[in-house]
């Protein structure tokens, strides 16, 4: 079971349930490998679209691993077919929404 609250989603890859999770250490691994300049850069980076096959990989290795199962990107890339690009995206979106709602910043007191 997932909690959005937790900034959590789930999809089945390979027959496999995975949670993808946005934790700090995986936003630390998405910043450090797609958008080394900082989080100002990433966030441009992936509001731009155009993102590389090799870009949502990234994403997804770290969300998963952030969601508690360790498995290197290339094991994760083997496991993919093109059906599961649609709700893969999905769920990478669903995770940052939740994590990074829109809207104006709340004032810090």
């Amino acid at each position: 079971m997932t909690n959005p609250h937790r900034s959590e989603a789930a999809i089945e890859i390979g027959g496999e349930r995975l949670v993808l999770r946005l934790s700090l250490q995986a936003l630390a691994e998405i910043e450090a490998r797609l958008a080394p300049e900082g989080l100002e850069a990433l966030g441009r980076r992936l509001a731009g679209g155009g993102l590389a096959m090799a870009d949502l990989i990234v994403l997804a290795g770290a969300l998963v691993r952030g969601g508690g199962r360790p498995i290197a990107d290339s094991a994760l890339a083997e496991r993919l077919e093109a059906a599961d690009l649609p709700p893969l995206v999905s769920a990478i979106a669903a995770v940052f929404a939740s994590a990074l709602p829109e809207g104006p910043a709340a004032p810090n007191p």
